[in-house]
């Protein structure tokens, strides 16, 4: 049987390094006017974090709460990052959603518009969730 507790960690950091490298190839093709390119890549990194959010949720669901084991300066550290993943995170869906749906759309000015603070907050929370993955899971295991 799968122990999902121990694994979903790792599918998760996965998930969300997988994320942050299709954000980081999709900004790369928008500016090279590749509009089709871009509208794939941020159509998987979509996906692939609409997988993340229930591999996550289905993770809360069945492990037991993981204590950061950090001590000194790496706490309040942790603590900044984690508390601002996710926050930003929960900020960010309808904010990907509404981009999403005016990029789909084709209503430029308006999904410009928001992509400009859309896309800068999902590579966030996408970093962030690796880097609270290995200070939790590797580093201060």
């Amino acid at each position: 049987m799968m122990d999902l507790p121990n694994l979903l960690p790792h599918v998760n950091a996965s998930l969300n390094a997988t994320a942050m490298i299709l954000l980081g190839y999709a900004r790369v093709m928008i500016a090279q006017k590749r509009i089709e390119r871009h509208k794939r890549a941020m159509l998987a990194a979509l996906a692939v974090s609409a997988l993340f959010l229930v591999t996550y949720i289905t993770y809360h669901y069945v492990a037991p709460i993981f204590v950061f084991r950090g001590h000194g300066w790496i706490r309040p550290v942790y603590y900044f990052l984690l508390i601002s993943h996710v926050v930003l995170a929960a900020l960010s869906i309808p904010m990907i959603l509404v981009t999403a749906w005016f990029g789909l759309r084709r209503i430029d000015t308006r999904h410009r518009a928001i992509a400009r603070w859309t896309w800068p907050v999902w590579m966030y929370v996408s970093v962030t969730g690796v880097v609270v993955y290995l200070l939790l899971y590797q580093i201060y295991r």
